[in-house]
């Protein structure tokens, strides 16, 4: 598997047929395994012969052969999505069966096969790491901070104002971090000190 992990930006379909069998893979971007098993629901065919899936969220994966021989179609599912290197995506790979066997080898190419095409012609973004950084500031220096981070791709996540200021909790790739913080530094002239809360 790469090193740089990728998310699909959408959901995304690849069809091929093999040996007069139809095999549709169907993609889509989780953030949670009940979201995985609510579109293997909505995009599995109750009239074809199998609707074989995997799905992998962080360090969390599960797959299934929905009848096939074990391990002829949910783990090679599994190791397209590794292959491709995407995580938060959950892929069902649907069959109808055209009358010829395919074999224990063949089954595995096709479901793999199938996933990964899917996989590798889907739309998809670099996995960025990201932080959270909490600090307080006067009023006068809040928009003038606020407008610098967000060059930074830092956005406002949480904004308490008080009698004596603003606290702000910040989300920004992890990457800008030392940067945001010297930013911080330098428009408060040191008076405020931006701290890692993650």
């Amino acid at each position: 598997m790469s090193e740089a992990l990728h998310a699909l930006t959408e959901r995304f379909h690849h069809s091929e047929e093999i040996r007069k069998s139809r095999f549709l893979a169907q993609a889509a971007p989780v953030a949670t395994a009940a979201q995985a098993l609510d579109f293997l629901r909505e995009a599995s065919d109750p009239t074809a012969t199998h609707n074989c899936w995997a799905y992998r969220i962080g360090q969390a994966y599960r797959f299934n052969d929905d009848g096939e021989p074990g391990g002829t179609a949910g783990r090679p599912i599994l190791q397209a999505i590794e292959g491709q290197g995407i995580d938060n995506v959950v892929v069902v790979v649907t069959r109808w069966f055209g009358g010829i066997k395919l074999g224990a080898g063949g089954l595995v190419r096709a479901y793999g096969g199938t996933a990964a095409e899917c996989l590798r012609l889907a739309p998809r973004e670099p996995i960025v790491a990201m932080a959270r950084l909490g600090l307080h500031c006067d009023f006068a220096e809040l928009a003038l901070l606020k407008a610098r981070l967000k060059e930074l791709q830092a956005e406002v996540e949480q904004e308490t104002f008080a009698a004596d200021g603003v606290a702000l909790q910040l989300r920004l790739p992890e990457g800008r971090v030392a940067e945001a913080q010297a930013r911080i530094n330098d428009i408060s002239r040191g008076r405020v000190l931006a701290r890692r809360i993650d």
